[in-house]
């Protein structure tokens, strides 16, 4: 892994965007989140502290630029991050990782599953434009999904479920969307970033999208593989009891419109999240 790092070929700026895009929102104590047009990454910890703090995931393609200015109109004298983590590889969480990880000269941590998408080896299944849902869908074989190439930069997060550099929270293997996806879990308050495992929006559908409709949903349709596996994530997740969660996509909740929305969908996931066809869908779980 001692390669360039560089992104996938088919990387390139995807021009949607939704009505939160650019706005900074304090969810919780040292806990950020930043909409990057339909993405969402955030911030764990005070960017203005020399303690330190963290970047989790990294936004759409060419964003780079976005997220710095955003870190000084916020936070002013901006201290690099200790790392960088990332829930999975899909091109809408590493959009600016390579620019980022080089202006700052910190490590990438993720799950040794996704890695094959990681280190330049193996591509994304392609998204599934026949899959049930809206525009965004139709749309997504415009999507990248080629691997991107991070070099020694990349790092395996820990067996143990530590995350390096972040005292106080924990990783969780959540796959379905992708093979390694991850969430993140602060012990103290039950703070989630749930990454794609759900989301808070329909994120198949154009118009919801844009106006930043919020309902709980299963991971996004057009780029999620195992259904199995995704309907398992969301259990685990809700068996933690998080009492916030931001999400990829989608505006943060928390307390009971959470709980009850993440009990909803455990118990409905194959009416809510699982669609009715599409190429990777099993008949069987309906």
């Amino acid at each position: 892994m001692d390669q360039e790092m560089s992104y996938s070929k088919d990387n390139k700026f995807i021009p949607i965007t939704t009505i939160k895009d650019g706005v900074l929102q304090t969810v919780a104590p040292d806990l950020y989140c930043f909409p990057i047009q339909v993405v969402n990454i955030c911030f764990v910890g005070n960017p203005s502290h020399d303690k330190g703090w963290v970047l989790v995931d990294a936004g759409m393609p060419k964003s780079a630029d976005k997220i710095l200015d955003a870190l000084q109109e916020n936070f002013g004298a901006v201290h690099p991050p200790r790392a960088i983590l990332l829930t999975h590889g899909h091109f809408d969480h590493v959009g600016a990782v390579i620019e980022l990880s080089n202006q700052w000269d910190v490590p990438i941590y993720a799950h040794s599953a996704e890695f094959p998408y990681l280190t330049g080896e193996k591509s994304y299944p392609e998204p599934d434009s026949t899959v049930e849902g809206g525009l965004i869908a139709k749309m997504s074989p415009l999507f990248p999904n080629e691997p991107t190439q991070l070099g020694s930069r990349l790092k395996e997060l820990p067996k143990d479920h530590r995350i390096p550099e972040l005292p106080g929270w924990r990783w969780i293997h959540t796959p379905g969307h992708t093979p390694g996806h991850v969430s993140f879990i602060r012990i103290e308050d039950h703070a989630l970033i749930a990454g794609d495992a759900f989301v808070t929006v329909k994120q198949d559908s154009l118009y919801k999208v844009l106006t930043q409709q919020k309902e709980i949903n299963g991971p996004p349709r057009y780029l999620t593989t195992d259904w199995e596996a995704a309907w398992e994530s969301v259990k685990i997740l809700d068996n933690l009891e998080p009492t916030l969660a931001i999400t990829g996509h989608g505006p943060p909740m928390q307390g009971e419109e959470l709980t009850e929305s993440l009990n909803k969908l455990v118990r409905d996931f194959d009416k809510i999240a699982i669609p009715d066809y599409g190429r990777y869908v099993d008949p069987n779980m309906h």
